[in-house]
C-alpha cells in the first residue's frame, strides 16, 4: 500500500510540475507558433510548436516566466498561475506593431517600421472576429478602404481615389489582374474565400516598382493559409469548421478545412459554401431606394408586378463555392516547394442596378433580365524557395502560375424576346523570379523579373427565348487577342542611421498587345490594334524616428497603367443611351505621387496616425465622347446611342488625408477610429474639369472594444459623408436612378451612419460562438456609386470549431 501511495504521489507531482501548456491568440483562439518562453536570466528557454504547445519542466515552480512573440504584448506569469487557467496562456496583439513584418513592398520579409509607404495589415484574428461574408467585406471592415457594390454578388474596392484596373489584386504572390480588368466596377475580389485568408496587406499609393502596370492607387495582397511543418517527425492533424447565418439576406454558410502535417510533407484542404437570398434594406431612409416593382415572366409574357415587400431587393440572391488545396514539401532546411490549387464559382447573379433602371418614359423598367453568368476563377501555382548564402542572393523565390477566368453577361429588354449574351474567358500564365541579398553591410537588395501572358477568348450571341433559336452576334472583345508583359526591378533598403531607413527602387516594364477586330457586325475603320510600349517607374522614401515615440515617413513614387484589351477593344453599353467603341490609339497613363506620414506613440497607451497624399495622373485613361466613322451616334441593340471611347485625357489629380487612432484605456478596453478624406478632379483636353469618379466621400468609423481571454465585444459606428450634385462625377449624374434627389431634383449621394455591435465568446478551447447586430437603427442607405442598398438591421450568428 505504501508503494501504491508513493507512485500516486510521484505521478501527481510530475503532472503538477511538467504538464504541457498551450499558448493561444487571445482574440482568435488560434495557437501561436514559435512563442518564446524564458526566465529572468534567459538561461532557460522553450519554444511553442505547431499547436502552440510546450513543456515547462525546465522551469522551477518559483521562477517568473516571460512569454514573447512578435506582434503580441509580453506576458509574465508562473507555473501556478498557468495551472489555474487550465494550462492555457492567451497573448493579445500589441496596440501598434512597429516590429511587425510585412512582405508586400519587396516580396520578402521587412520590418513595417522601415517602410515609408502606408501599409494596413488585416490579421487572421481580425478576420475571424469581423466574420465577413466576402473578401470585399473583409476590406470594408478595415475602416480604411471604401467598397462599391452594384449587386449582392459584388464589391469593388476604392483606394485613394482609384479603383478597378488602377488597383492590383494579388493572391499568394500571384497577380490576379488580367487583360480584361475594366475601368467600371469589378467583382473579382469576391472569388477569394475569407475563411482561407491568413492575413491581408494593403499598400496605399503606387506600387508599380514591384507590381508593374495597374498599381497606381494601391495593392491588395491576400495571403492564404499555409500548411505548417512540425519540428518532430510526427503526424499532426488539425482543422476548423464554421457555420454562419445572417438575417438580412438569409445567408447560410458552411466552411471546413483540415491540415495534415509531418516533418517534411504537409497538406491543407478547404471548402466553403455560401447561399444568399434576396437582400433586405433598412426601413428608415430615402423612398427612392425602395423596390416597388419587378418583372416576372408569366404565360410567355413579361409582366411588371408590384413588390409587396418593397424593402426586399428582388433578384439579388446567389450562391458560391470555394475550394483550396495546398501541398508543401521541405526536403531540408534550405529548400521548400509549395503547390496550390484554388477554385471559385458563383451561380448566375443579377446586376441589380440595371434591373431597377427605368424605361425611356419612366413608367416601367427597361430590363426584364440582366445577369452575370457564373464567375469562375481557377489558379494553379507552384513556388520554390531557397535559402542559401552565395554571391548573388541569400534568398530565392520562383513563382509560376496558371489562371483561368470566365465571366458572361446576359441582358434582355422588357417585352423583347431576344437575350443578348457575351462570354469571356482568359488564360493567364505568369512567372516571377525574386531574389533577396542581405550581405552588403547596411544595404539590403531585392531584385527580380516577371513575365505574364494573357489570351482572351470572347464570343457573343443572341438567344430568342420564344423560338429557342440562337444566332452569333458581336463579341465584347476581339476574340483571340493577347496581352503580355516582361519586366525587371531592383529595390534597395539602406539603414543610413539606426533611426533612419531609406528605401528606393526602379522597374522597367514592357507591354505588348495584339488584337484583330472582326468587321462582320460593326464596320470598324481599323482591323488590328498593336500596342508596344515600355515604362520606367521608381520610388524613393524614408522612415525616420526622431525619438522612440515618433515616426515620420516621406515617399515619392511613380506608377503607370498600360492600356489593356478592355481599354482598346471593348464594345459595350456603358450607360443609358451611350455605347463604348474600341480605340486602338491609346498610350499608357502615368502617376506621380507624394506621401507624408506621421505616427506618434503616447506612453504605449495611444497611437495616433496621419497621412497626406497627392497623386497627379498624366494621360489619364478615361471614358469620353468619341466618333465612330465620323458619327457621334450609332445604333446599338436597337437604340440610337451616344458614342464614347476610352481616351487619354489631359490630366487628373487626387489628394487627401487619412487619420487613425488607437487608445488603450486599460488592459481590456480600447478605442479605435479611422477617418479618410479624398478629393479628385479630371480635366480633358478642352480644359473642362469634373469630379473624379472613384474619389470616395469622406468616411470613417469609431470602435469601443472590450477584450478578455474568452470574450470580446465591439460597439462601433460607421459613417459616410455626402457628395453633392455639384461634386458628383459626370458619369454618375446620368445614373440618377441609383441616387436620391436633392431639393432641386438633382441626384446626389446622401450622408449616412450605422450603429453596430459585434461579439465573440469562446465556449471552450475548441468551440467559439459569434453574434453580431449590424445597422441597429435599421437605416436605409446606399454607399456612393452603389446600385444596391446596404443591409437593414442584420443579425449574424456563427459557430466555429477547432480541432
Amino acid at each position: 500500500m505504501r508503494v501504491f501511495f508513493s507512485i500516486v504521489f510521484f505521478l501527481l507531482l510530475h503532472c503538477a510540475f511538467t504538464q504541457e501548456i498551450r499558448v493561444l491568440d487571445g482574440e482568435s483562439g488560434q495557437p501561436i507558433v514559435n512563442a518564446l518562453l524564458y526566465n529572468d536570466s534567459r538561461s532557460k528557454t522553450v519554444l511553442t510548436d505547431l499547436e502552440g504547445r510546450c513543456d515547462l519542466s525546465v522551469f522551477t515552480p518559483s521562477e517568473r516566466i516571460t512569454i514573447s512573440h512578435i506582434g503580441y504584448e509580453l506576458r509574465i506569469t508562473n507555473k501556478s498561475q498557468i495551472r489555474r487557467r487550465n494550462n492555457r496562456v492567451y497573448l493579445f496583439p500589441k496596440t501598434e506593431q512597429l516590429d511587425e513584418v510585412v512582405m508586400s513592398i519587396s516580396k520578402w520579409e521587412q520590418q513595417k517600421k522601415d517602410i515609408p509607404q502606408k501599409i494596413e495589415t488585416i490579421r487572421a484574428g481580425d478576420i475571424a472576429f469581423t466574420n465577413p461574408q466576402t473578401a470585399a467585406d473583409l476590406l470594408l471592415n478595415s475602416g480604411q478602404i471604401f467598397v462599391q457594390k452594384s449587386q449582392l454578388g459584388g464589391g469593388s474596392p476604392m483606394i485613394r481615389g482609384f479603383a478597378t484596373n488602377r488597383l492590383v489584386l494579388s493572391v499568394d504572390g500571384v497577380r490576379m489582374n488580367n487583360a480584361i480588368f475594366r475601368g467600371g466596377n469589378l467583382q473579382n475580389v469576391i472569388s477569394i474565400d475569407p475563411f482561407t485568408i491568413k492575413n491581408t496587406e494593403v499598400v496605399f499609393g503606387p506600387g508599380s516598382v514591384i507590381y508593374g502596370s495597374d498599381a497606381i492607387g494601391g495593392v491588395m495582397n491576400f495571403y492564404t493559409l499555409e500548411p505548417h511543418f512540425p519540428r518532430t517527425d510526427t503526424l499532426i492533424v488539425s482543422g476548423n469548421g464554421n457555420m454562419r447565418f445572417a438575417s438580412a439576406n438569409s445567408e447560410f454558410t458552411l466552411h471546413g478545412d483540415v491540415s495534415v502535417s509531418s516533418k517534411r510533407w504537409s497538406s491543407l484542404s478547404s471548402v466553403t459554401y455560401n447561399r444568399f437570398a434576396d437582400l433586405r434594406m433598412g426601413s428608415h431612409g430615402p423612398e427612392r431606394y425602395l423596390r416597388p416593382n419587378y418583372v416576372i415572366r408569366e404565360d410567355g409574357t413579361d409582366v411588371l408586378v408590384a413588390n409587396n415587400k418593397p424593402e426586399k431587393q428582388v433578384s439579388t440572391a446567389y450562391d458560391q463555392i470555394n475550394f483550396l488545396q495546398k501541398i508543401s514539401h521541405r526536403p531540408d532546411t534550405e529548400w521548400q516547394y509549395d503547390f496550390g490549387l484554388y477554385y471559385s464559382e458563383t451561380s448566375d447573379y443579377s446586376r441589380y442596378d440595371r434591373l431597377i433602371r427605368p424605361d425611356r418614359d419612366g413608367s416601367g423598367l427597361r430590363s426584364a433580365e440582366w445577369y452575370y453568368g457564373p464567375q469562375k476563377w481557377f489558379m494553379g501555382n507552384f513556388q520554390a524557395y531557397h535559402k542559401g548564402e552565395n554571391k548573388f542572393y541569400d534568398g530565392l523565390r520562383l513563382t509560376t502560375a496558371y489562371q483561368f477566368f470566365e465571366e458572361s453577361r446576359n441582358d434582355r429588354d422588357f417585352q423583347d424576346p431576344e437575350l443578348n449574351r457575351t462570354r469571356e474567358q482568359v488564360d493567364a500564365l505568369s512567372v516571377n523570379l525574386d531574389f533577396e541579398n542581405r550581405r552588403i553591410g547596411d544595404l539590403r537588395l531585392y531584385y527580380g523579373g516577371e513575365y505574364i501572358f494573357n489570351y482572351v477568348n470572347s464570343e457573343g450571341s443572341v438567344f430568342n427565348i420564344e423560338t429557342l433559336e440562337e444566332e452569333r452576334a458581336a463579341s465584347r472583345y476581339p476574340d483571340g487577342s493577347t496581352w503580355q508583359t516582361l519586366a525587371g526591378y531592383v529595390n534597395a533598403e539602406y539603414k543610413a542611421l539606426p533611426n533612419l531607413t531609406l528605401l528606393s527602387g526602379l522597374r522597367y516594364s514592357h507591354v505588348w498587345i495584339n488584337a484583330d477586330f472582326e468587321t462582320t457586325f460593326y464596320p470598324f475603320p481599323f482591323t488590328t490594334a498593336n500596342l508596344d510600349n515600355g515604362a520606367l517607374t521608381g520610388s524613393l522614401g524614408l522612415s525616420w524616428f526622431p525619438d522612440q515615440t515618433l515616426q515620420i515617413t516621406l515617399n515619392g513614387s511613380t506608377g503607370f497603367r498600360s492600356p489593356n484589351i478592355d481599354d482598346i477593344g471593348k464594345v459595350f453599353d456603358s450607360e443609358p443611351g451611350s455605347v463604348v467603341v474600341p480605340n486602338p490609339d491609346l498610350e499608357p497613363e502615368y502617376a506621380y505621387n507624394v506621401d507624408l506620414g506621421l505616427k506618434k506613440n503616447i506612453k504605449d497607451k495611444a497611437v495616433l496616425r496621419a497621412n497626406a497624399f497627392y497623386t497627379y495622373l498624366v494621360d489619364a485613361l478615361v471614358r469620353r465622347d468619341f466618333t465612330f466613322n465620323g458619327e457621334r451616334e450609332i445604333l446599338y441593340n436597337g437604340e440610337l446611342s451616344n458614342v464614347q471611347a476610352i481616351q487619354n485625357a489631359a490630366k487628373a489629380f487626387v489628394y487627401g488625408f487619412e487619420f487613425g487612432a488607437q487608445v488603450s484605456l486599460n488592459s481590456e478596453m480600447q478605442i479605435t477610429s479611422n477617418l479618410t478624406i479624398t478629393r479628385g478632379t479630371e480635366e480633358d483636353d478642352s480644359g473642362l474639369e469634373s469630379a473624379a469618379r472613384h474619389a470616395a466621400p469622406t468616411f470613417g468609423d469609431l470602435h469601443y472594444i472590450w477584450t478578455t481571454p474568452r470574450f470580446k465585444t465591439d460597439l462601433f459606428l460607421v459613417y459616410n459623408g455626402e457628395i453633392r450634385y455639384e461634386d458628383l462625377a459626370l458619369t454618375e449624374r446620368s445614373k440618377d436612378y441609383i441616387y436620391d434627389l436633392d431639393a432641386d431634383g438633382n441626384p446626389y449621394s446622401p450622408s449616412w451612419y450605422t450603429l453596430n455591435l459585434r461579439s465573440q465568446y469562446k465556449l471552450s478551447d475548441a468551440l467559439t460562438s459569434s453574434l453580431t447586430l449590424e445597422n441597429i437603427t435599421d437605416q436605409r442607405y446606399r454607399t456612393y456609386s452603389s446600385g444596391i442598398s446596404a443591409p437593414g438591421i442584420n443579425l449574424i450568428i456563427s459557430l466555429g470549431y477547432t480541432f
